[in-house]
């Protein structure tokens, strides 16, 4: 599966122990990981603000991550009624990215749930649910 992660699950991935670490890792070794340019940013003030995290180590975060499909800032929106702005980015990066799942712990972006372009919305909970029965 082709799997975009926004921000919120990767700064939980990056700065707790719990399930979206262990997403992250499912993701890493056994889906596509997908990001965008949109999420980097978002990451890093984050990460840096709220937790932080020295330079030295968003920047190895960074290189990590960029070794993974990371999709450049969109330069439009979808026509899909988003109400926050930054949201509305995170979700056209996901879609130019190509993304079969989008997971999130946005409750905006959770209400949405299936876009019109096919693009599962879930929470991390969600997706290791989902990940986990198509192994069986």
């Amino acid at each position: 599966m082709r799997v975009f992660l926004d921000s919120n699950v990767l700064v939980s991935a990056f700065a707790t122990r719990g399930l979206s670490a262990d997403v992250l890792r499912l993701v890493m070794a056994d889906h596509e990981l997908l990001t965008g340019e949109v999420i980097l940013d978002e990451v890093r003030r984050v990460l840096a603000e709220k937790f932080g995290v020295p330079p030295t180590i968003l920047s190895g975060i960074e290189k990590l991550l960029r070794g993974y499909h990371v999709e450049p800032r969109p330069t439009s929106l979808p026509e899909v009624n988003v109400r926050d702005p930054d949201d509305a980015w995170v979700l056209a990066s996901a879609l130019a990215a190509g993304a079969d799942v989008l997971v999130t712990g946005d409750k905006d972006l959770l209400e949405l749930r299936l876009v019109p372009t096919k693009i599962l919305i879930t929470d991390p909970r969600g997706f290791w649910t989902l990940a986990r029965k198509s192994e069986t």
